[in-house]
């Protein structure tokens, strides 16, 4: 089976996300006359209620846009900052060297400005107006699905190690069952405070004035305060100058060219760069004489990541405090140094030079974390953005009903690591959204997946843009897995040449891959480890058509109108 959905097409506007009700709530936005950044900004919201067990209303979001009024692309990095009174030593001196799970890891909240930030800029509509439907899905409760009653279930003990949490995750001292309603009472008010806030604002001052009261709500008004009192009780470092002063970048994006595709993506405090690299390595290859999911083709995706994850771990980390030579990553020169490392008859037996071969560690099943939203509208704006934070490692604020950003994870103790801990400086995130362009096309895409998810987004780019399948084919044909490098999550275990495989690769692919060196580990056909991306490729000209896909990998739904 090549296509588990049918494509949506649409003539007017498309969405896709990590979950059915946020891709309705972002088409009713749109319906009702906002543009793709009210729709995504509401989309990304629902997401923090919907799939709150993988994202925080007070998380990360980083955000890619197009914007046809200006006819640009930009980025909103959607990621904090570690607080002022970040002491790395403490780790060092108290826990072994590792970043422990709980209010120690906290970063800046960031999603809320990201959000705001991108309806201020480039949307029409207040923040009321987008989150009432995350208020709706918070306070009369949606139904509970499989997935999320399956990540609960795996992650129980987890939950349980915070009373907040279980209270919410756990309610009567179970996993909620599916189809049971699911409420999240405190998170319903927490969000219309800064709704009613919004409101309150607009009335005396317009759109922007009610906006800036949204934000005033959270970053200095009673949510700060709730915040930061749970922050001082429990010990973490978090304060209020950090609130106070924390703006999101806008910044212009990352771009390469693959193949006549403009490619773009984040900066170098993601793993952005990571996805264009590769693009760089792969691109004057014969991909398409090597056959798509080939013995030969996997073999080169996977060495090609392996090779783009070694320049992740040696070069990036937040650009404020840490020189990136992007140039030089991204250039031809570079791509042909590192595409010359590629043997065909043999693996990597680990991550490549420049890192030493990491010590064998536990198996990494995957990371609960993310999920992902695009959209595009009658007149061509789009919208790509990968909200996140789990709530199993952090504890939630007690009454408000969300956990703060615990997206310290990512980065390291050891200070000569690139995303090394320090006082103001961001971790280096797994989220990446991106956008494709040609003349007469525009791909908004992304995925969940933590170190995964650069790993998937390259392989449906490559099946839409060398392959030519249509979007809901090239989201649902199978895929590798590399983990042959350190995890972007602590602490950092990584699994030296494994390659974890969907079954519906051919047993002889399979076999052939471990015969060159692969230690290759058999997924299930179909698995939510290997990503689950959200496409739309929609052309740029008057008569419109819009083309959607959602992974049938987890809960993602496309909607096209």
């Amino acid at each position: 089976m090549s296509q588990y959905r049918p494509v949506l097409y649409g003539r007017t506007h498309a969405v896709s996300s990590g979950h059915a009700l946020a891709t309705h709530a972002a088409a009713e936005i749109l319906r009702d006359g906002g543009n793709a950044i009210d729709a995504g900004v509401a989309a990304g919201i629902a997401l923090g209620v919907l799939e709150s067990e993988l994202v925080s209303i007070a998380g990360v979001a980083p955000i890619i846009l197009y914007s046809a009024e200006h006819d640009h692309v930009v980025t909103i990095s959607g990621v904090g900052n570690w607080p002022a009174l970040t002491n790395p030593e403490v780790f060092v001196r108290e826990h072994d060297g590792k970043i422990p799970v709980g209010v120690l890891r906290t970063v800046v909240p960031a999603a809320p400005d990201a959000w705001i930030t991108a309806l201020n800029r480039y949307g029409t509509m207040n923040f009321d107006e987008v989150a009432h439907f995350a208020i709706d899905f918070a306070a009369n409760g949606f139904h509970m699905y499989p997935l999320m009653a399956e990540l609960i279930g795996k992650n129980r003990s987890n939950f349980e190690r915070f009373a907040s949490n279980a209270e919410i995750y756990l309610p009567d001292g179970d996993v909620p069952k599916v189809g049971e309603l699911f409420l999240q009472t405190d998170l319903a008010r927490s969000l219309q405070f800064m709704a009613d806030e919004a409101r309150a604002g607009a009335k005396r001052g317009g759109r922007r004035a009610g906006l800036a009261a949204a934000r005033d709500a959270f970053y200095r008004g009673d949510l700060a305060r709730a915040i930061l009192a749970h922050q001082q009780a429990e010990g973490g470092w978090l304060r209020a100058d950090d609130l106070e002063k924390f703006h999101v970048d806008i910044e212009e994006p990352l771009q390469v060219v693959f193949r006549g595709v403009d490619v773009y993506g984040c900066g170098a405090w993601c793993q952005g760069p990571l996805l264009l690299e590769m693009l760089k390595i792969l691109e004057p290859l014969d991909l398409p004489g090597l056959g798509h999911n080939s013995a030969d083709y996997l073999h080169v995706l996977a060495e090609t990541i392996k090779l783009g994850a070694a320049d992740r771990e040696r070069f990036l980390g937040d650009p404020r405090q840490v020189d990136v030579p992007l140039a030089h990553i991204l250039s031809d020169g570079f791509a042909a140094q590192r595409r010359a490392c590629i043997d065909m008859t043999r693996a990597t037996p680990a991550m490549p030079d420049p890192g030493d071969s990491p010590a064998a560690e536990p198996p990494v099943e995957g990371q609960m974390d993310t999920s992902y939203v695009c959209v595009v509208d009658r007149v061509g704006n789009v919208f790509s953005a990968t909200p996140s934070d789990s709530s199993y490692n952090v504890p939630v604020v007690p009454g408000l009903g969300f956990v703060v950003s615990g997206r310290g994870s990512q980065s390291w103790v050891d200070t000569s690591h690139p995303s090394a801990v320090a006082p103001g400086r961001r971790p280096r995130l797994t989220p990446n959204p991106a956008l494709a362009m040609t003349a007469g096309t525009i791909i908004p895409f992304g995925s969940p997946g933590g170190d995964v998810q650069t790993q998937a987004m390259l392989q449906v780019l490559l099946n839409r843009l060398v392959f030519g399948m249509d979007v809901q084919s090239a989201v649902d044909a199978p895929r590798i897995a590399s983990y042959s490098f350190p995890s972007s999550f602590a602490p950092h275990e990584s699994e030296p040449g494994v390659l974890r495989v969907e079954a519906r690769i051919a047993e002889t692919t399979r076999v052939d891959l471990a015969g060159r060196g692969h230690l290759v580990v058999d997924w299930p056909d179909s698995t939510w480890l290997a990503g689950s991306v959200s496409m739309i490729a929609a052309d740029r000209t008057p008569a419109i058509t819009l083309r959607a896909a959602a992974d049938h990998r987890r809960a993602g739904y496309a909607q096209a109108w």
